[in-house]
């Protein structure tokens, strides 16, 4: 299959932008082997390294796994594009900013719950990556193993061009869409999508708002996946077809351009002579989609008791051990409840899993306040949670008729290692406290029964 693209300018005029956006096109299928041509005879017939490319351009693969891993594991793709990405001068190392990598080994872990407010207003002129700011995450970035929990907050649009050979990039946005000019192309996301940047794919991120503000999770380990369906079946959760690849769309620039890597967790800098988003047409499944997650066809009980959080899985990305992710993504979208005699918001808990909570919109049904979007909680594995004393009450109490929830979109980064903290998450201002008050005030309410 091949879509025809076009070359674009190399920014969103504010005035329509939005409309431009929303125009792109698109293909559809999570894991395919797309294939796409932003002009017509781009792409070589029967072979992948012909003598001369067509058009004169230059023939690279980029690989996303080992060459020999199963061929349902393997990520690659052909690009074909105007000059070879090793063109260009030596990087030299560049500061980090609040961006942080594992091992996370500065603060001890912490067996506490933890709630963070959203992030400060950054200053004036702070794009994607200056506005990266690192909570903190486990493993070790120079093995490829654990993952990290970012936030952003930006108000300018990139100059400057971005890659991650460290890991992919899950990106969720809560406020301000995003176009994300990818080497493959454009890919448009609002606050309730998501996209997936993988490992290496370079990127620019431009606003369609004033400001943009969200959660990134990058994972250092095996690449993101549809989860198993198991017992539930052919289909549910996440359908591959309702994930967006994008079109070849290029860059022909000539000039100066700041290349940022960042690479065993830190940033290095290159000044090109070009635009390295050069990428004329592509074929292959190392590619960067875009999600909807309203899209997300919820599996629940329509009998009895709450279904463990695992049925709202969207994406994961597995372990050396069967069924225990490195980390998986989880959301919580509109549903209808309808379960009898149940407790229906998320029942009180203590998992063998470190997870950290973000909102996107609205509020979350198991914690009345305090819980806003753009912050976020951690609990760490086999740490105490559940509903707060108010929701507890309240559902104790409530009629069970079926009821809609759709006034709220949260979502869950849920990994088998417990999260360390960086210092500056730990010592942040917007840290919340007193977050243990909320389940102050939970009554006993135990009473025997006397015979006789």
């Amino acid at each position: 299959m091949s879509d025809g693209g076009t070359a674009r300018a190399s920014a969103f005029e504010r005035g329509g932008a939005r409309e431009a956006a929303e125009g792109l096109g698109h293909l559809s299928g999570f894991g395919n082997e797309h294939s796409s041509e932003a002009v017509p005879g781009a792409l070589p017939e029967g072979r992948n390294t012909p003598q001369r490319a067509p058009l004169g351009l230059y023939a690279e693969q980029l690989s996303g796994t080992a060459f020999t891993e199963p061929r349902a594991h393997n990520r690659r793709s052909w690009l074909y594009r105007i000059r070879p990405s090793a063109a260009h001068p030596a990087f030299t190392r560049t500061g980090n900013g609040a961006i942080r990598s594992a091992p996370f080994n500065q603060t001890v872990p912490d067996p506490n719950r933890l709630r963070w407010s959203p992030l400060p207003a950054p200053a004036e002129g702070t794009d994607f990556l200056a506005g990266l700011w690192t909570l903190g995450g486990n493993g070790d970035v120079t093995q490829r193993a654990g993952m990290a929990v970012h936030l952003y907050y930006a108000n300018a649009s990139m100059d400057r061009v971005f890659s991650d050979a460290d890991g992919e990039l899950l990106i969720v946005p809560e406020q301000g869409g995003l176009v994300l000019r990818t080497e493959f192309g454009l890919l448009h996301v609002e606050p309730g999508h998501i996209a997936l940047i993988p490992r290496g794919v370079r990127f620019r991120v431009e606003l369609l708002d004033d400001v943009a503000r969200g959660y990134v999770c990058e994972n250092y380990g095996a690449a993101f996946r549809l989860p198993e369906l198991g017992p539930i079946g052919a289909n549910g959760l996440a359908n591959a077809r309702d994930f967006r690849a994008p079109v070849a769309a290029y860059e022909d620039v000539e000039g100066p351009v700041e290349v940022v890597n960042k690479f065993c967790g830190n940033l290095w800098s290159a000044t090109y002579g070009h635009s390295p988003l050069d990428v004329v047409a592509w074929h292959g499944n190392h590619v960067p989609y875009a999600y909807d997650l309203r899209r997300f066809n919820v599996m629940g009980t329509i009998s009895y008791d709450h279904p463990d959080p695992s049925v709202f899985t969207v994406l994961t990305a597995p372990s050396d051990t069967p069924g225990l992710a490195g980390v998986d993504f989880v959301v919580f979208a509109p549903r209808w409840l309808v379960g009898e005699d149940t407790f229906r918001p998320p029942y009180f808990h203590r998992n063998v899993m470190s997870e950290y909570m973000g909102l996107i919109e609205g509020a979350y049904d198991a914690k009345a306040e305090g819980f806003v979007p753009g912050g976020g909680s951690l609990h760490n594995m086999m740490s105490a949670h559940g509903p707060d004393r108010e929701t507890f009450d309240r559902a104790s109490a409530a009629e069970l008729r079926p009821q809609k929830i759709d006034d709220g979109l949260a979502f869950m980064f849920e990994t088998r290692w417990p999260m360390s903290l960086t210092p500056q998450a730990a010592r942040a201002e917007h840290l919340q406290r007193r977050y243990d008050d909320v389940w102050q005030g939970l009554e006993r309410h135990f009473r025997t029964v006397r015979s006789g």
